[in-house]
């Protein structure tokens, strides 16, 4: 009895390790593959935690009554954060572009280069539809003529330049600003004296994006067109380019650093922030709510549409470059850390992302297409204007257009509303009003643009991948046509050597025995 209590207690007490060690065991697998998570989504954490940090920061500070000189040096690491950006944002540009437009042949730069186009114009339209569809059904202006006194304190922001001088301004690249001066003409048939207004050209503040974009591209297909004079070049702009791209992953891990000082300083210089998204809080909405169907629902589905690829799981691996646009408000600043994540997480090919990504940062802005829409709509219905179906018509396709020429940068769509305003004969001056919440708006409106670069990349690169699958499939479908061919002449020539000599016939038909008969007939014959 004893020994079976022993050899029960004994089989119990081996028994009982095993469970322990597989706990054990899972346990560990478990803090491993955490750890390895964490490793692996080390920044996205640490800039996703400086966001909240920095909004905490800035209502702690706010209550401090800091001046002005104290609020500029409690800002100065953001403003360090965007300065790095766009610093880097030059090189990053030209060289990648050179180096992307000069890799692909013309044929295949033409095909991507026009798919790129056709889907940055059709977005954007779709974008400008859904603002202004949204703004008619919540009607953000009715009822709020309050707003019309100026009441909030807002400096007014007057612009009385032509719809033809501002698109003009658009093909002289956003650098080139028409200002007016009036002068006497003498009329020389009565002698009167008439004023005239006349347009001149003044310089403007800002790097010219638009025409380094366009310049790179050329210079690139120019190289590629030297042929093995221009390999040296392109080599050189290769490495820069990727001399930059590290510079670039040295700067990504002082995002997470300086975005909680961006949002914090912003939080810190807000006046009255109930009373304007009180007073403005149905634009505000209008606006976010345009942001989240485009980027949630339009563009996933859209890049669905050409890849049958799960969107979302392309969008999990942007949550940098994405935390980076709500923080900056500049698609130019978030580009460096978007090209990285792209080819890094997402696989898209390096010519690909080179060569669209710096194109859509500078005339992609499907966000931007949104708020300027429903802005325009917004001080319509604040005057009471009644918009018919010519003026709504041509609010899509100026907001289509001057989206073009809106530059990357924080507050940039603002000035671009002013071309649809004086398209549709509105008054200009109700602009401050957008500029008192464009903090707000600004963030989603950025992520919505630098969301649709990304899916447009992933695009192009399936619609890329595709198209060297089939080349391969011709190829290989060629090389056996060909070798079919050689087959079929091989077995003709087995076929004529048949036919005209039977003696290798009877040779290749007959067996061994067939040959010694074939020896004692010839024999005989000679006996």
């Amino acid at each position: 009895m004893e020994e079976k209590k022993s050899e029960i207690n004994g089989h119990a007490g081996h028994k009982s390790p095993l469970p322990a060690v597989s706990i054990k065991s899972e346990k560990n697998s478990f803090k491993d593959r955490l750890m390895v998570f964490f490793k692996r989504n080390l920044l996205v954490i640490l800039t996703v935690s400086g966001v909240l940090v920095g909004v905490g920061l800035g209502m702690m500070v706010r209550n401090m009554n800091l001046t002005r000189a104290q609020m500029t040096y409690f800002a100065f690491p953001g403003e360090m954060l965007l300065r790095m950006l766009k610093m880097i944002i030059l090189p990053l540009v030209v060289c990648s572009l050179i180096s992307g437009a000069a890799s692909l042949d013309t044929r295949s730069l033409g095909k991507l280069g026009g798919i790129a186009v056709s889907y940055f114009l059709v977005t954007t339209l779709i974008a400008s539809s859904i603002g202004v569809a949204l703004a008619f059904i919540i009607k953000p202006g009715v009822g709020a003529g309050a707003l019309n006194t100026n009441n909030l304190g807002l400096e007014g922001l007057s612009s009385n330049k032509e719809t033809a001088d501002s698109f003009l301004d658009l093909a002289r690249y956003y650098l080139y600003v028409t200002d007016y001066k009036t002068i006497l003409v003498e009329n020389g048939t009565n002698g009167t004296l008439n004023y005239q207004k006349v347009p001149y050209g003044t310089d403007a503040d800002g790097m010219n994006i638009l025409g380094l974009v366009l310049f790179a591209m050329v210079f690139g297909v120019a190289l590629r067109k030297l042929g093995a004079e221009g390999e040296e070049l392109i080599r050189f702009f290769n490495a820069f380019n990727e001399a930059t791209m590290v510079l670039v992953s040295w700067i990504m891990w002082y995002v997470p650093f300086g975005i909680m000082f961006l949002v914090g300083s912003k939080i810190v210089e807000m006046e009255d922030v109930v009373l304007l998204v009180t007073s403005l809080g149905k634009y505000i909405f209008a606006s976010i709510l345009g942001h989240i169907i485009h980027g949630g629902i339009v563009l996933p589905l859209i890049y669905f549409g050409f890849t049958r690829a799960n969107p979302f799981s392309f969008l999990s691996g942007l949550i940098t470059p994405f935390t980076t646009a709500f923080a900056t408000c500049s698609s130019s600043a978030t580009l460096p850390t978007m090209m990285k994540c792209v080819e890094e997480n997402n696989g898209v090919d390096k010519r690909i992302s080179r060569f669209i990504l710096p194109i859509g940062a500078t005339v992609n802005m499907d966000g931007a297409a949104i708020f300027q829409c429903v802005a325009a709509v917004f001080i319509a219905q604040l005057n009471n204007v009644e918009l018919n179906a010519g003026q709504i018509f041509t609010i899509l396709v100026t907001a289509t257009a001057s989206s073009v020429g809106a530059a990357g940068i924080p507050a940039g769509g603002i000035i671009t509303i002013a071309i649809i305003l004086e398209a549709i004969g509105l008054p200009t001056h109700d602009l401050s009003l957008m500029l008192a919440v464009d903090w707000i708006v600004d963030r989603t409106t950025t992520v919505v643009n630098v969301e649709g670069d990304a899916l447009g990349a992933g695009i192009l690169h399936h619609i890329n991948e595709q198209e060297m699958k089939k080349q391969r499939e011709q190829e290989q479908h060629q090389e056996e046509q060909d070798l079919q061919e050689v087959k079929v002449e091989v077995v003709a020539n087995v076929k004529a050597e048949e036919e005209t000599s039977p003696l290798v016939t009877h040779q290749n038909q007959g067996d061994s025995a067939s040959h010694e008969t074939l020896d004692k007939d010839g024999v005989e014959s000679v006996l």
